[in-house]
């Protein structure tokens, strides 16, 4: 939020709806120019229509709307990018895991989604001369994967300090999908009040998928799915941060030719992920990682290995 609009100064905001606002992390203009009516109105226990009022007059104070090409791109210059450790993966993705965005990355158990997840977030509290932003991480863990131990290897291996690196990553496990997007929600606070370069959601639809079985309840979990990943979205390009999902992968018995694995999540994640990036098991600890979709780099494959260190060229 700018430093002289307060959110009482908002046409609407009362004292009370504005406390709401703070108390569940809304505290930037942006953050709530870019809600839907209905989910301020969750929020803040408005009616739709004040909430709709709210929402114009927060897009209206920013001037949201149409902007000229050369103003898009100015703002795509304020990207940065997270360097993964490995050369070619960096290449592939034009440099690193980018902000503003989110990267979606997917495979089977074992093809080392977490390890990109926990060395991504040691490496983003690098400084930029060294491939990270110098800037902290939140960690959602849905599938109780998060280890310190490991965190503290990569650390020690780019010559950082452990404890100061763990203590810069904000971890919270997710115990079911309401608790994992209220988690989400907690993440705007967390990135108002500190200094987050990247948000790390492992995994992303495991809570949704154990929470709603069924063909029956497969519209309901998408569109909670969805709201979800709008908020993550809001938190990449509010906060220029770098939003990392994990996902997991099922067997597509239509496929006939070709690797018949596809992502969870279906349309949902494929449309909210700018960059998506499919993991699978090589030879020996190999692993190889093709871009699979990007806004302007080619498809590519990158072979990597996981050592003790953390992410590593597939000769080290």
């Amino acid at each position: 939020m700018t430093e002289e609009v307060e959110l009482e100064d908002i046409k609407g905001v009362g004292a009370k709806t504005a406390e709401k606002l703070r108390d569940s992390g809304y505290e930037e203009l942006m953050s709530i120019a870019t809600m839907s009516s209905g989910e301020l109105a969750e929020v803040a226990d408005l009616g739709d229509k004040k909430a709709q009022g709210i929402i114009t007059e927060s897009r209206k104070e920013l001037d949201i709307g149409f902007e000229s090409g050369k103003e898009r791109y100015d703002q795509r210059e304020e990207m940065k990018r997270i360097m993964t450790g490995c050369e070619e993966f960096d290449e592939i993705l034009g440099g690193g895991v980018e902000t503003q965005a989110i990267t979606e990355v997917y495979g089977e158990y074992g093809s080392a989604k977490t390890q990109i997840s926990h060395q991504l977030a040691t490496n983003v509290q690098l400084p930029r001369d060294e491939g990270g932003l110098g800037k902290g991480a939140v960690y959602v863990d849905t599938e109780d994967t998060f280890i310190p131990q490991r965190i503290e290897q990569m650390a020690e291996a780019n010559g950082q300090d452990p404890e100061e690196v763990l203590d810069d990553i904000h971890v919270a496990r997710a115990f079911n999908s309401d608790h994992q997007m209220l988690l989400a929600d907690e993440a705007q606070e967390i990135c108002q009040n500190n200094d987050i370069g990247l948000v790390v959601v492992d995994s992303l639809t495991a809570q949704f998928r154990s929470d709603y079985v069924g063909r029956g309840e497969l519209a309901q979990r998408q569109q909670k799915l969805n709201k979800h990943m709008n908020t993550l979205l809001r938190l990449a390009n509010a906060h220029n941060i770098a939003v990392l999902v994990t996902n997991q992968v099922m067997s597509n018995p239509d496929q006939m030719f070709g690797d018949p694995t596809k992502a969870i999540g279906g349309h949902i994640v494929a449309h909210n992920s700018a960059v998506r990036l499919y993991l699978r098991k090589s030879k020996k600890d190999k692993r190889i990682a093709r871009l699979v979709d990007s806004p302007y780099m080619p498809e590519g494959e990158a072979v990597f290995k996981v050592a003790d260190r953390g992410i590593v060229p597939e000769d080290f």
